[in-house]
This record gives C-alpha cells, sequence and structure tokens, in this order.
C-alpha cells in the first residue's frame, strides 16, 4: 500500500490539479497534505493508509483518493484490494448525443444488424447501440437528454407509446434487475438522485422501488408491439471489455415471426425457394 500510494501521488504534478507549483518542493508530485485536502479526507488518515495502518477504510473514501491521484480502472481495483476493501467498478453514464463505445465494439453492434443490440450500464443508460435497436426500441427518436436512458423512457412516457406489452410485468422486471445493480451503487450521488427524480415523475417507478425486489440479470423473453404484429425477443447478455458496469444485450427471435419482423420481411412471406 505505501509504496503504491506512494509512486501514485509522485507522478501527479500540482498543475494536474490546479494547484500552484509552490518553492522548495521536496517531492516531484503532490504531498500527502494536498492529497488529503482533495479527496476531502484527513491528513492523519491519508498518512495512516498511505502507511498501511489498519484502518477502516469505505468505498466512498477510496473513490475519492482513486480520483485524486488520477488513478485508471487497473489502478483503482488495485487500491481497492490493497485496502481489502469490495471494489465496484464506477458506471460509465451516458452523456446527451454521446456514444460512448469504441469503434470496434461499434463494428461488432453495427455488425448484428438485422439483431436489435445495445450496451448497457447497471442503470440502464444507453451507451451504444445498432440500427436494429433503434427500429424496435425508438421509432418515436425519444433518446435525447434524459431518454438516454431506458428506465426514464419507459417510465415516464404515456402506456400507448411504452414498445414492452404486458408493460407492468417487464417494467417490474427491469426495476429489479436496476436494484441489483444498485447495489454496487448505494450511496453515489448520480444513483441517489436518479432514484429520487424517477420516483418524483412516475408513481409507477416509486411504487415498484418501494416493493424491494431484486433480479440479476439475465437472458428472458420479451414481447414489443411492432406495426406488423406482434414480436416476441429473446435477450442474452454479453461482458464488454474496456466499459466498467456495462453489458451488450443482443435481442433474438424466439419465433419465425418475429425472425421475419426483425428482418424486415413480410410476416407472411413464403420460405425461401417455396414456389
Amino acid at each position: 500500500m505505501a509504496a503504491f500510494l506512494r509512486a501514485r501521488r509522485a507522478r501527479v504534478r500540482p498543475a494536474d490539479v490546479g494547484m500552484p507549483p509552490g518553492f522548495r518542493r521536496r517531492t516531484p508530485g503532490l504531498r500527502r497534505e494536498e492529497v488529503a485536502q482533495l479527496a476531502g479526507v484527513g491528513v492523519t488518515w491519508y498518512t495512516w493508509l498511505e502507511q498501511g495502518r489498519p484502518i477502516n477504510a469505505s468505498a466512498q473514501v477510496l473513490t475519492a483518493v482513486a480520483r485524486t491521484l488520477r488513478l485508471d480502472a487497473a489502478e483503482r481495483e488495485h487500491l481497492f484490494r490493497l485496502a481489502e476493501v469490495p471494489f465496484a467498478p464506477e458506471a460509465t453514464v451516458a452523456v446527451p448525443g454521446a456514444d460512448l463505445v469504441s469503434e470496434e465494439v461499434r463494428l461488432i453492434l453495427d455488425g448484428l444488424d438485422p439483431l436489435p443490440a445495445v450496451i448497457y450500464n447497471q442503470r440502464f443508460d444507453v451507451l451504444g447501440h445498432n440500427a436494429a435497436y433503434m427500429r424496435v426500441f425508438d421509432p418515436l427518436g425519444r433518446f435525447s437528454g434524459r431518454g438516454r436512458n431506458v428506465m426514464w423512457m419507459m417510465f415516464t412516457s404515456s402506456k400507448e407509446d411504452c414498445p414492452l406489452l404486458m408493460r407492468e410485468d417487464e417494467l417490474r422486471l427491469m426495476v429489479a434487475t436496476f436494484r441489483s445493480g444498485y447495489g454496487d451503487h448505494v450511496g453515489e450521488l448520480a444513483w441517489e438522485g436518479f432514484i429520487r427524480e424517477l420516483s418524483g415523475a412516475s408513481a409507477d417507478f416509486a411504487a415498484m422501488w418501494a416493493s424491494g425486489d431484486v433480479v440479476p440479470p439475465g437472458p428472458r423473453v420479451k414481447t414489443f408491439r411492432h406495426p406488423s404484429g406482434t414480436l416476441r425477443l429473446r435477450s442474452e447478455s454479453l461482458t464488454v471489455n474496456g466499459i466498467p458496469d456495462a453489458r451488450m444485450v443482443v435481442y433474438l427471435p424466439s419465433d419465425e415471426h418475429s425472425r421475419r419482423l426483425v428482418a424486415g420481411e413480410p410476416p407472411n412471406a413464403a420460405p425461401p425457394g417455396a414456389s
């Protein structure tokens, strides 16, 4: 712990964090008291942390130290392990109009078309998607601003605009899945604020959240509205390297009728080769 934190502290220049360089600086990077000040912790506490003493360190405080020292994802996880604190990656949060996936992942998403595919974080922010996903989930073009979050869009749109059939059952499952992710982010301002705002915007969400139901993410068959009939899709999730807290969800047709609709074929098209 001592060697790791000293090395990380030494590489952060005062100018990197908006501090004046000062005079007679004996260390190449930040001083201990500067790290403590920037992280919002006591100097003595941080000194003891850096010395590897057996002190109680919460995930929130370690996260503040990690941000101050500009640790990347691997270094952050290493710090948590050294402190013997359960590690939860920071969520990647969708920004309006932004696509937060790499070009390589973008090629995979596009290559899956006509299968709808999307990358969610645990809060159901949309980090990236392909055109087929938009055709099924967002024919009205509502993915902007708060709409980059699927939960927000589903709960604040009218029941008629919701693409899900059996809306209440499906949304109840979504909230329960959301709660399983929330366990990794209890107390984080972004999550707590989101829950508070959505509870105020949707009585349905507030009631479902208050139920306390929790289920892990997993494959499920969901039924959607489609201009040419009912669309039944099975969701399959895959992890995505390099994007903490994220999963790629691919929707597979669960019957021939749904396969034709996803492929853009007429629902009653004859099989290939039929006369």
